[in-house]
């Protein structure tokens, strides 16, 4: 048997009669980088706000490590190890890096934003942050101010600072969202390489993303399921191309839907 950290059993979503996520079963198994695609509106987001309760679920159940924690608050779900990591870049722009994930780590010692507490108690943390930064290739940056970083290493940052909180299961909204071939390339790799010995639930438009670091791929479409498995099957599944591209003989690999 796969050993399953996330498991969703006929998560529901409805909004005044419309159903944005519809009897969703995911199985999210330890150590893999797991990719939910589908075109716009397939409620990739909504999926991700159910499973950091930023949304209660109108019906189905979260389990996390074998225990149901569909009834848990956002501030739970992070105590237990799920941190997301946001689409739109979830830091603070007018302090350091070095000082942006420091104050991640501060929340994973439960001194969560005591920015009166001295600078010496403070430089305590500067070891880790500094090995966080090193770890996302951002150490030269150590002393930067965060607004003047490029796009492409703010989102690098907010991968540092969701790591700072020690997750024990990544989920990361469109890690690649509006980056030029470079920054994607920079950031798929250290995706791929912050991977190691931790799991990666991820929503991503990028195919050549997808394609080239993920272990498992759920597509969805109109909230449900549509297909299941490796990169390469999802690609050849017809019901899959249909919904990307409106043919049955489109290259999903060239989807960016």
């Amino acid at each position: 048997m796969p050993d399953v950290i996330l498991e969703t059993r006929d998560l529901t979503k409805e909004f005044k009669g419309f159903t944005a996520v519809d009897q969703v079963n995911l199985q999210v198994q330890r150590g893999h980088i797991h990719a939910l695609i589908g075109p716009n509106g397939a409620g990739k987001t909504t999926c991700f706000n159910l499973l950091t309760k930023f949304l209660a679920p109108s019906a189905g159940r979260i389990l996390f490590n074998g225990a149901d924690i569909t009834r848990l608050k956002p501030a739970q779900i992070a105590r237990r190890g799920i941190i997301r990591s946001f689409q739109i870049s979830a830091v603070f722009p007018h302090l350091t890096v070095l000082e942006n994930v420091r104050i991640g780590l501060q929340r994973a010692l439960g001194t969560s934003f005591y920015f009166w507490r001295s600078e010496r108690t403070l430089m305590q943390l500067n070891d880790r942050a500094l090995q966080l930064l090193a770890e996302v290739d951002l150490e030269h940056f150590a002393d930067t101010v965060t607004a003047d970083l490029p796009y492409g290493r703010k989102r690098a940052l907010e991968i540092a600072t969701t790591l700072a909180m020690e997750p024990e299961l990544m989920l990361l909204d469109e890690p690649t969202q509006g980056m030029g071939h470079e920054d994607v390339h920079r950031v798929t790799a250290l995706i791929k390489k912050v991977s190691a010995g931790r799991t990666i639930l991820m929503v991503e438009h990028n195919m050549n993303v997808v394609s080239g670091i993920c272990d498992r791929i759920s597509v969805l479409q109109r909230g449900a399921v549509l297909a299941e498995g490796s990169y390469a099957e999802v690609a050849r599944n017809p019901q899959v191309i249909e919904a990307y591209m409106g043919s049955a003989d489109s290259d999903l690999a060239g989807a960016h839907g």
